[in-house]
């Protein structure tokens, strides 16, 4: 059960994935006008990476290696084509909200990165742990990012109006733009934070993200790594 908890809770907090991993940015910035978009993407995500996680898991032993990328890619493919008919079956708004990033959803770094860097190479329920806590990290990501720019963008919430008439919405939060700059400063406040942490434990202070999971095989490459 510890190893169970250790490989769902990464996901939450440890290698949160676009503020930690710095993966899957592209809906991230793209779809988080407002808390709902983000929530709904981020239940599609869940569902996609859970499941293939578990059929990668399941079927490791059994793809040749020269060809697990394409076989993750088809086992993601088929996913996503179901997420879609469920949404245009039971949340068609959300659907033409999201648009073509529930489509891309197939493509994210996150999908194929759990695939290749954990799924591939342990059990079942250690993957299916993996997938299920990297997509509630995720999921809990855009709905907070989206839920700080619906809430200053247009004083509502999740479509309720929340603040009153004196506030003024700062439109930019709801533009493009407005997606980047939010990143950024969330992403400069769990630097500082996880800085701070560092400082209380006596380890020195880092530039940039800190994380071990071993997704794109970079961290291998850094000096004393």
């Amino acid at each position: 059960m510890s190893s169970l908890w250790k490989e769902f809770s990464k996901g939450l907090w440890k290698d949160l994935p676009p503020f930690k991993l710095v993966l899957g940015l592209c809906p991230v910035l793209a779809v988080t006008k407002t808390a709902y978009n983000g929530f709904g993407m981020g239940m599609a995500v869940i569902f996609v990476l859970a499941l293939s996680n578990l059929l990668v898991s399941l079927l490791r032993k059994v793809i040749p290696a020269k060809v697990r990328i394409a076989c993750f890619i088809v086992v993601a493919a088929s996913l996503v084509v179901c997420v879609e008919l469920l949404m245009q079956a039971y949340a068609y708004p959300l659907y033409q909200q999201l648009g073509i990033f529930v489509p891309l959803i197939v493509v994210n770094c996150i999908i194929l990165g759990r695939a290749e860097a954990f799924a591939s190479k342990n059990p079942v329920l250690l993957s299916v742990a993996d997938g299920l806590g990297m997509g509630i990290g995720f999921t809990i990501s855009l709905t907070f990012l989206g839920s700080i720019r619906e809430l200053l963008g247009t004083g509502q919430w999740f479509g309720m109006q929340v603040l009153s008439d004196w506030f003024e919405p700062v439109r930019f939060m709801v533009e493009a733009p407005g997606a980047f700059v939010c990143l950024g400063v969330l992403l400069a406040a769990m630097n500082a934070f996880t800085n701070w942490q560092r400082r209380t434990k006596g380890l020195e202070a880092v530039q940039g993200p800190v994380h071990d999971c071993k997704t794109c095989g970079m961290c291998a490459t850094k000096p004393g790594a």
